[in-house]
């Protein structure tokens, strides 16, 4: 049988002594075991064998930092950007990535990215380019070029791995099911997988939208096919106490057939380059879901289209307690 920490632990929890599997993991990380604290920081985070406890996951991260985990390193670098346990602290997330970047090629690959970017001490752009109106009522706006093709590229390679088959959330009895209105593969990246590249970007967003980063769902990465799309919906929900009042669509590549957006109520049709991004209201002046900004993911005819799709909120948004259409 073997003596893996992490494997006993886990063993401890499917025979029902959780409280066991715990004190195994504290005591192997007291020992000088990274793998260990950064498997119980997992369960902090997750939720499951224990309750969630985000300060707490933060404490084994570091103590798993301390004695050299790297994988522990970039997860506790985005929950310090993001806020997750403790304030949004830019400064110390930036201090930890180029300390991790010294030694983890990954790490350093992030810090290059963010040296290319203008940002203030909070991780803010600095400016964002003007925007297009393309509607007046409803409003929908274009920033052209807002990301460059790097900072898209990254956007996938960080959605890719956890791609899976697009799901829609039944109305009446609250499930994910597949359904023909919505063919694609997507993802979300969730707070633990928010690298400090991505949290800029987040933030960008965030400025050109004219709204705070708290806002925002979790990223929503989609990769369409020939043949895929995504028919006619509202973003806006049919009923919910913090409706989704914006959409943000960011166009990550360009050079596929098909897979334009297009709002029904007035044909308008948008084929955005890699880096656009496209934003639009999905409420009224009264606060109720605008019928006129039913759109669609037209067919692509060939090739792979993605996109990154954050929805706005009226109020700050737990992404700790994320479900889509909720």
């Amino acid at each position: 049988m073997s003596s893996n920490p992490v494997e006993a632990a886990y063993r401890e929890v499917a025979a029902g002594r959780v409280a066991d599997a715990v004190a195994s993991l504290e005591a192997a990380g007291v020992a000088g075991d990274a793998a260990a604290l950064a498997e119980l920081a997992v369960w902090y985070l997750r939720g499951t064998p224990v309750p969630r406890d985000l300060t707490r996951a933060r404490i084994m991260l570091r103590r798993a930092v301390t004695i050299g985990h790297v994988d522990a390193a970039l997860m506790e670098i985005a929950l310090v950007a993001n806020g997750s346990g403790a304030p949004p602290d830019w400064a110390t997330a930036r201090t930890l990535l180029d300390r991790a970047a010294a030694s983890d090629p990954v790490a350093a690959g992030h810090a290059r990215l963010l040296g290319k970017m203008a940002l203030d001490g909070a991780g803010m752009p600095a400016a964002v380019p003007p925007s297009r109106r393309l509607s007046a009522s409803p409003d929908i706006q274009l920033f052209a070029g807002l990301f460059t093709p790097e900072e898209c590229a990254h956007i996938a390679e960080v959605a890719a791995p956890s791609l899976a088959p697009s799901v829609v959330v039944d109305p009446h009895t609250g499930r994910h099911s597949p359904n023909p209105v919505r063919t694609s593969f997507d993802t979300v990246i969730g707070p633990t997988a928010e690298t400090l590249v991505l949290r800029a970007l987040l933030n960008r967003i965030a400025a050109a939208s004219g709204t705070g980063p708290e806002l925002g769902e979790p990223l929503s990465v989609l990769r369409y096919t020939s043949g895929q799309q995504y028919r006619p919906h509202l973003d806006a929900l049919p009923a919910t106490e913090n409706q989704r009042i914006a959409t943000a669509i960011v166009y990550l590549n360009h050079g596929y057939a098909g897979g334009e957006t297009r709002f029904t109520a007035n044909g308008l049709t948008v084929a955005g380059r890699a880096g656009d991004m496209l934003l639009f209201s999905n409420v009224q002046a009264d606060g109720r879901p605008d019928p006129r900004t039913r759109h669609a993911g037209l067919p692509v005819r060939s090739g792979t289209k993605w996109i990154a799709t954050r929805w706005l909120r009226m109020r700050e948004y737990d992404p700790w307690n994320y479900r889509e259409g909720a």
